[in-house]
């Protein structure tokens, strides 16, 4: 297929804010697709190209970019060949020979395909093209029933290759896809609420465990072999050498495991996020030391648990995992819920999730079973721009613009953000000088005093509320906003919704 088809539905999808016409317009596409182009232009569409990162940023990316070819002649193919040349690039002479590859693809390519080739190579699609809206185009092509996509998808961790399984597979084959151990599956995600009395009421009876200050990993061991997996799949296991050795010592051949991982002082408490994110973002082995907890279990020796109840998943977790279990009580007492709440705010954890002792795990999706509690309003947003400083700030990148996701576009483009505010509060001298570093990397334009930056990077923000404002255009502004920390561990795509801060103004 040419490249060109795929270009022309990502624009149509990305015109109209009907998820009906959307879902059209991406199943008449995956028709016309060879089984072998429909993984790649599943990843095209969603931002998730197989290959990954490929090591080219905003400003390689611009030097690379000539004058456009006057007619389409490219093909999905090429373009997947082209990541995959990149991602074998590695050592000396490897940035010249990136530039010299993208110089030669892009001048092969029309205008529209050169603005669609950099938004893949930077994970930056805003076709308004969701996951959710993919998946129900694919069931439609595939003529296949939307829940046996979805839990394929989910189990899969692999959206485009359950797309080419449902679009040239059997209906058994599709639901024969399950939990094997050593691939990831999408985490089950958690609603808020702003008490854990609150939560309770939705929950019922319910196991109420500490929301842990960490970053989240999926533990997976077969006989002595163990990977550790983000909660964006990221395989990280040479990473994090002391998950691994605990995860050995466990009494199983066969698991795996979902938790958090955080370091620890010397008095037990946590330590600032940023020291377990260290961690994640380096090969390099560091002091610090990360402890594993767990608070789910998913299979263990032959045994998949997806579909048993919380109560029996939590009984082998404790058989399997029980030091390392994250601290929580079933109850349906409201006050005891409060109480452990308190608990863990006071041993210096982020708050409580409260879960349905009866819920089953709902692999990436997220529901009402599990409900997570915070003392605080914060909120994961995107940051759009950044203003220089002044004064002891002059020549560093200072004042964040943040933006909220607008998944059907209601203020603006779908799968766009919104912005809702500006920040420079809660920024130390380290957070000041890694800003400016790293937002000019992503530069997209600037102006005298604000560089705009590519919307890819997620920072977790605490506010006292939102109030209406007309200075922006989702009709909101925050309230006393100020940056918690970067959340490296979180894509774009799992920021908030400019509905859900909206909802603020309900309560």
């Amino acid at each position: 297929m040419l490249l060109d088809t795929l270009v022309t539905t990502a624009e149509t999808v990305a015109s109209t804010r009907s998820r009906l016409a959307k879902v059209d317009a991406l199943a008449a596409l995956l028709t016309r697709l060879e089984p072998d182009e429909i993984a790649p232009a599943v990843g095209f569409l969603v931002g998730k190209a197989r290959q990954g990162r490929v090591g080219v940023g905003w400003r390689g990316l611009a030097g690379a970019m000539g004058e456009p070819a006057a007619e389409a002649s490219l093909t999905v193919d090429d373009l997947d060949a082209l990541l995959d040349r990149l991602a074998a690039l590695s050592g000396s002479g490897s940035a010249g020979e990136r530039n010299r590859i993208l110089r030669d693809f892009t001048a092969r390519a029309t205008a529209r395909e050169q603005d669609f080739i950099a938004r893949v190579l930077l994970g930056e699609m805003r076709t308004g093209a969701l996951e959710g809206v993919l998946t129900d185009a694919i069931a439609r092509a595939a003529d296949r029933p939307g829940d046996s996509v979805r839990r394929a998808a989910m189990l899969s961790g692999n959206l485009g290759e359950t797309a080419r399984l449902a679009l040239t597979g059997t209906a058994e084959e599709l639901d024969a896809v399950g939990l094997l151990v050593g691939r990831p599956v999408l985490p089950m995600l958690a609603a808020s609420a702003p008490s854990a009395a609150d939560a309770l009421a939705t929950t019922g009876e319910a196991s109420v465990e500490y929301k842990l200050d960490g970053a989240r990993i999926q533990v997976h061991r077969h006989g002595d072999e163990v990977r550790v997996f983000t909660r964006n799949l990221a395989d990280i296991t040479h990473r994090l050498p002391d998950v691994v050795e605990v995860a050995r010592r466990l009494p199983v051949r066969d698991v795996i495991l979902d938790g958090e991982t955080l370091s620890l002082d010397e008095d037990g408490a946590p330590r600032p996020f940023q020291e377990t994110m260290s961690r994640f973002g380096a090969d390099a082995l560091r002091e610090t030391v990360l402890r594993p907890w767990f608070f789910d279990i998913l299979h263990v020796d032959g045994r998949d648990l997806l579909d048993e109840p919380l109560s029996t998943r939590l009984a082998e977790l404790e058989r399997v995992a029980g030091e390392h279990r994250i601290p929580g009580e079933v109850t349906a007492d409201p006050e005891e819920a409060e109480r452990v709440s308190r608990e863990a705010i006071a041993a210096g954890q982020e708050g409580v999730v409260v879960k349905a002792i009866d819920s089953l795990y709902a692999a990436g999706r997220r529901g009402s079973s599990w409900v997570k509690v915070k003392p605080v309003h914060t909120y994961d947003l995107v940051v759009l721009a950044v203003e220089w400083g002044s004064g002891r700030r002059q020549g560093l990148l200072s004042n964040i613009h943040l933006g909220a996701r607008d998944p059907e576009g209601a203020f603006g483009e779908p799968g766009g953000f919104v912005m809702v505010g500006k920040t420079f509060k809660g920024l130390t001298d380290k957070l000041l000088a890694w800003q400016t570093e790293h937002f000019q990397e992503i530069e997209v334009r600037r102006t005298a005093g604000t560089v705009w930056v590519a919307p890819t990077t997620v920072v977790e923000i605490a506010i006292d509320g939102v109030q209406r404002s007309s200075r922006y255009p989702g009709g909101i502004a925050l309230r006393f906003a100020r940056v918690k920390r970067y959340r490296d561990d979180k894509d774009a795509a799992e920021a908030d919704t400019i509905e859900t801060l909206r909802g603020l103004l309900r309560e």
